[in-house]
């Protein structure tokens, strides 16, 4: 339920089949750090990226390798069988992608050829990824702000590898899937249409890529960004789509910053990319999901019962309010 009692008419309708959880390897309380730096020592082991080289001059570049405290690698939890009661070895992989040298900056302060190089990195690694025995969703997403529970300041983001289909994308499937039996045609695909038809909620668009708010956002503010073609993950982007999306990324971030007027802290946000998994993903749209928690200047958005206990949102900010502020503070 969104702004106005809202029901989303896209993807979030159905609900999950069952809820899925998983446990860390290492649990401790939340302990942020402001001058905490991601070095190389905090990765276990970088991985190679695109495009990397050696010298001073490209130590700006993005580094990925393994998280020290994976959530999804493990032994089997030793627990007696049931069917209502199931544990599966932890199989997967979490990994960190460090943006940056610059431990003051973050990813809107990057330039366009420098945010290209972290969507190859994301691009090559849901490649890696998906190629892995038992992996069946690849997830990349960066957290931003001690709001949203971040810990370490260094801009950086995650990627996991899933063994299973996640409940967020299995509600997708599920509502693109009864779509096409009433309709004949793809979910995402109208959905889109329908927005770029009428562009109230448009927040900015380019020849390849539209980003706008959605009808019944959960979020004050929160802007979902599609490509024009529709693809199942990062990996079938055309070079044209690769090259047009870092300046409308770059754009939508900075616009986030500049929402509740400046001098203050940086907006916190979650940026989460939305891929087809290997299996029954063929309905699925590649999209990029940008939101941020707080609705206004010292305030956040808490989620209190009818959030946390029956998943229906109410939302401070009309979308078509949202997507004009947004379109306001464009520079």
């Amino acid at each position: 339920m969104g702004h106005g009692g809202r029901a989303p008419p896209g993807p979030d309708l159905p609900p999950a089949d069952r809820p899925v959880s998983a446990l860390p390897q290492h649990r401790r309380p939340p302990q942020r750090d402001p001058g905490r730096r991601l070095r190389r020592g905090g990765l276990r082991e970088p991985l190679p990226v695109p495009g990397r080289r050696r010298g001073p001059r490209h130590r700006h570049r993005p580094r990925c390798g393994p998280r020290r405290r994976p959530r999804r690698s493990g032994p089997r939890r030793n627990a007696p069988a049931a069917p209502l009661r199931q544990a599966r070895p932890g199989v997967g992989r979490c990994e960190v992608v460090c943006f940056t040298a610059d431990h003051d900056a973050s990813f809107a302060d990057l330039d366009e050829s420098k945010a290209r190089l972290v969507l190859d990195v994301w691009t090559d690694r849901t490649a890696a990824l998906s190629r892995l025995p038992g992996v069946d969703q690849v997830f990349c997403f960066e957290n931003r702000g001690a709001e949203i529970g971040v810990t370490l300041a260094h801009p950086h983001g995650q990627i996991y590898a899933f063994p299973f289909t996640t409940p967020r994308t299995a509600k997708m499937i599920a509502a693109a899937a009864d779509h096409r039996a009433g309709t004949g045609r793809n979910l995402f695909e109208d959905l889109l249409a329908a927005e770029r038809a009428d562009p109230v909620r448009v927040v900015l668009s380019g020849e390849y890529w539209t980003a706008f708010v959605p009808f019944a956002a959960r979020w004050p503010y929160e802007v979902h960004l599609y490509p024009h073609r529709r693809v199942a993950d990062l990996t079938e982007l055309s070079e044209p789509e690769r090259a047009e999306f870092p300046g409308l990324y770059l754009q939508l971030l900075r616009r986030f910053d500049r929402l509740f007027g400046e001098g203050l802290p940086p907006t916190p946000y979650i940026a989460a990319w939305h891929q087809a998994p290997r299996r029954d993903g063929a309905e699925l749209a590649l999209h990029l999901e940008l939101f941020t928690i707080r609705r206004t200047v010292g305030k956040l958005k808490y989620l209190a019962g009818v959030e946390s206990g029956m998943d229906a949102f109410v939302n401070d900010v009309s979308p078509e309010a949202a997507a004009q502020r947004l379109r306001e503070v464009a520079q």
